[in-house]
């Protein structure tokens, strides 16, 4: 009858493969440490941060605090100093400019029924500077009324007369406010609407 214990080959056999899987498991956590590694480097890595850099802006103009919170936002890891001189750099080549993304931020919005209030917001919440909001930006700009009128007769479509403080007069004023309009603008888009 033929022996069913193990002789040395088989044990030679099974130490072998238990130590060829212990040497796949350390290359693949070695791999992985690397692959880390290198991802670290790559945030810190010049060459890298300008190429994101620039990938953003060949989408569309950025402000350069926009900029940053981005570049922050996909490097979390990257040195901040090294992002803010590699931003530096872009402006300095006029790659990157406030002025220019402003201008064409304030046009845009212009054309899509926005005014003044609303898109001063947004300038300042992307930390453009003042100078530079009010050299694209005028508050007296006669396309403000133009707008307004525009975008209430829009809304009000085939309805023929509005009555003072009615529900309909009250949510386009509501509109209209939001869109960033000044209560005087509103008043006067909605005046000759009323009854």
């Amino acid at each position: 009858m033929p022996s069913l214990s193990m002789g040395p080959s088989s044990a030679g056999n099974e130490e072998s493969i238990y130590k060829s899987d212990k040497v796949e498991r350390s290359e693949k956590t070695r791999s992985r440490k690397t692959s880390k590694a290198s991802e670290t480097a790559s945030c810190n890595d010049v060459s890298v941060l300008r190429r994101a850099a620039m990938d953003y802006l060949a989408r569309r103009e950025h402000s350069f605090y926009e900029l940053n919170q981005k570049l922050n936002k996909k490097f979390p890891d990257s040195d901040s100093s090294l992002l803010v001189e590699v931003l530096n750099v872009l402006k300095a080549e006029n790659l990157q400019s406030d002025e220019r993304f402003t201008e064409s931020y304030v046009r845009y919005r212009k054309s899509r029924g926005f005014a003044y209030l609303h898109i001063r917001a947004d300038l300042a919440g992307r930390r453009v500077s003042e100078m530079v909001i009010g050299k694209y930006l005028i508050k007296a700009d006669e396309h403000w009324q133009i707008s307004a009128g525009q975008l209430a007769a829009k809304r009000l479509r085939s309805q023929e007369a509005l009555s003072f403080g009615c529900k309909e007069h009250r949510k386009l004023s509501g509109f209209l406010v939001s869109r960033g309009f000044s209560p005087a603008e509103v008043r006067n888009a909605l005046e000759k609407h009323l009854v």
